[in-house]
Formats: C-alpha cells, sequence, structure tokens
C-alpha cells in the first residue's frame, strides 16, 4: 500500500500496504512546474501517468517489512517479500494531490520471533481495495472505510497449534513518504492494534517498510515514477 519508489492491515498494511504511488524527495518537497501533473515518468516535471495505469513497487532490494511489538524494538514478524499495486485515479496538475485505489498488497517469506510461535503461515492484507492520495510535497496516505477498515490478517503457528491474530489501525489510515531521490514509498513505525485473536498476539504491532522502485507498469518498460 513514489522509480518509486503492514498483521494488522498492513500488517494491513499490513496494509499495506504499503499503496501507493509516485516518489518525493527525501528531505525536501518535489520540484513543481506549471506543466507538470503530480505524478510523472521517467522523469521529475516528465509524461503525466495516465488515469487507470497500474503502479507497482516491491520492497526496497535488502531490505524487510516489519510488524515489532514495539516502535524501538526487534520482537515480532519480519517478512522478506512484499509488493503493492494499485489503479491511478486522478493526477491532476501540480501542486496537489493524486489519489489512487490499492487493489494489492502482499507478504511472503515471514518469519517469527515471538515467544510461543513456530512461524508464519501467512499475512493477508483485508477489505481492499483502499483509497490511497499523493500530495505534490510526497506525503502518502492510505484509507479505509467505516464499512472497510484498514486490516489484516495473521496467522502464526504455536506450540499449540495455528493461532489467527487480526489487527487495524485505530485511525483507520496508513502514512507513508514518497522520495524522488530513490523512487521510493516509505512506512515508518505506522501502528496496528491488535482487533482479535489470544495472547500469543502481541497487541500492537508497528509497521515499516519501504518499497522501491516504484513503476508505472501500465507503460513500455514500466519507467519510474516521480512526485511533482
Amino acid at each position: 500500500m513514489p522509480r518509486y519508489g503492514r498483521i494488522g492491515a498492513g500488517l494491513a498494511a499490513l496494509a499495506l500496504l504499503t499503496g501507493l504511488v509516485g516518489a518525493a524527495p527525501a528531505t525536501a518537497a518535489p520540484s513543481t512546474s506549471l506543466a507538470s501533473a503530480v505524478l510523472t515518468y521517467p522523469t521529475v516535471a516528465g509524461t503525466a501517468v495516465s488515469v487507470n495505469d497500474v503502479i507497482q513497487a516491491s520492497l526496497k532490494s535488502g531490505t524487510n517489512a516489519t510488524f515489532y511489538s514495539s516502535a524501538s524494538g526487534t520482537s515480532g514478524i519480519k517478512c522478506a517479500a512484499s509488493s503493492f499495486s494499485a489503479k491511478v485515479l486522478s493526477n491532476p496538475t501540480a501542486p496537489g494531490t493524486a489519489t489512487e485505489s490499492l487493489t494489492a498488497q502482499t507478504f511472503s517469506s515471514c518469519t517469527t520471533n515471538v515467544f510461543g510461535t513456530t512461524g508464519v503461515q501467512s499475512v493477508t492484507v483485508n477489505n481492499l481495495p483502499y483509497t490511497t492520495s499523493v500530495t505534490s510535497a510526497g506525503v502518502v496516505t492510505i484509507s479505509g472505510t467505516a464499512a472497510a477498515p484498514i486490516q489484516s490478517t495473521v496467522v502464526l503457528n504455536s506450540l499449540l497449534g495455528p493461532i489467527t491474530c487480526v489487527y487495524r489501525t485505530s485511525t483507520n489510515t496508513l502514512t507513508g513518504t514518497a522520495a524522488n531521490a530513490t523512487n521510493s514509498i516509505a512506512f515508518t513505525n505506522q501502528t496496528l492494534t491488535k482487533f482479535s485473536g489470544p495472547s500469543l498476539c502481541f497487541g500492537t504491532a508497528y509497521f515499516t517498510a519501504t518499497y522501491s522502485p516504484v513503476k508505472d507498469t501500465s507503460k513500455t518498460g514500466s519507467p519510474a515514477v516521480y512526485v511533482n
């Protein structure tokens, strides 16, 4: 869910989810142009990404998506593979806000070091699609609805058999940052709260992941997407 470049809803995002979009500079707002759209390819202020184009990205090489039980700890779940896919709904002239529909978010090759658990069967993002927005300042927001909240379901193996943990975000949103310098979207310590599950499911999950590069797979050669 930003070359461009979340088990609770992300665990959704976990969703993640982890949806999402073009890229903006890591330390400064993206450059803008009167003739530029919010999302462009294959350069900053390049060609506007078309409505209905599909934006995709996987985890930045060498990184993991993590769902830890504390913001600074290392206890929880770690996934070596994750990706998202989103469809562009609107792409106005910059400065502005582009919108997308996060249609897919996956997590795999996951491991756990949670006490009492022995493995991860699955991390599934529920209630897709989610609405996603990307601003010219590089702010990426994934939003659920009251009827379809941001939620993810994690199935863990334990000494007593499989257990199911369901997580949701308290604000029904996940927020990331797009960076043009690395064509990435980064989510850092996005908070997910246990909605249901036994005591082995930790109460709060902090989702962190960086997706890069983010590409427009509807265009020949899947060029990198930038935020303006």
